[in-house]
């Protein structure tokens, strides 16, 4: 059969339009929803985690160089308020930083309430074991030569020289007093770390121990670290 020039012609209107009707379809999984999503509209706990989070606090919430937040008695111990801070704003003294648009970061305060909401259904306490605990925070004035003595005999067994030396200014100009407290009181179970009631078994850490122990490390901190260490002699 012969095809003429017009035939073939009035066929390319045709073509094209059949053509343009798969110029909207993804390339890609069906459906894949994640993927056209715009990053503020993303309300999925487990990725704004992996995105953010793991990196520093452990895949699960623990295991990784930051404090490990599947510690069910860290979850009891840190409020609402201050756990939305510190995701938002960062934490002086800290090498945690602020992931808040409001501070200069790319998630939105409801991203921030639900990582907080997440780890609260993840990881918070299932019993009431932690009801005792020291609080979180505390305006009691520490005493330094009574928190040496406490260290000395609860803690220098492992954070002697040689196994994580915790009173070396390097260490400490790393950490803020409040995540030392943290530490003391809830312990880190993914370093082997014991809490306020682990420390000294049968005598759990008071409210002021803890202050005493934080005053004591806080006096071991150089004004300036990282920098030479100052002349103990004139020059000649």
């Amino acid at each position: 059969m012969k095809i003429t020039a017009r035939a073939i012609l009035s066929l390319i209107p045709f073509t094209l339009l059949v053509g343009t009707l798969g110029c909207e379809r993804k390339i890609g999984p069906p459906n894949d929803q994640d993927e056209l999503m715009r990053p503020e509209n993303v309300a999925s706990f487990d990725r704004l985690y992996k995105q953010n989070c793991s990196a520093c606090h452990g895949e699960s919430g623990s295991g990784g160089p930051a404090l490990d937040l599947a510690n069910p008695k860290y979850q009891a111990l840190v409020d609402d308020a201050s756990l939305k801070r510190w995701i938002t704003s960062g934490m002086p003294g800290t090498q945690m930083p602020a992931f808040g648009e409001s501070a200069g970061g790319f998630l939105t305060s409801q991203q921030v309430d639900v990582l907080v909401a997440g780890m609260r259904a993840q990881w918070g306490p299932k019993d009431h074991s932690a009801a005792d605990m020291p609080p979180y925070s505390s305006n009691a004035v520490g005493n330094v030569e009574h928190g040496q003595e406490i260290f000395r005999v609860s803690c220098t067994s492992c954070h002697q020289q040689g196994q994580q030396k915790i009173t070396d200014a390097s260490y400490l100009a790393l950490v803020s007093d409040q995540s030392l407290r943290t530490i003391v009181v809830a312990g880190r179970p993914d370093l082997g770390h014991p809490d306020w009631k682990q420390v000294r078994p049968g005598q759990p850490l008071t409210d002021q121990d803890v202050g005493d122990v934080i005053a004591y490390l806080h006096s071991l901190r150089s004004d300036t670290p990282g920098q030479p260490y100052p002349e103990t002699s004139p020059k000649r």
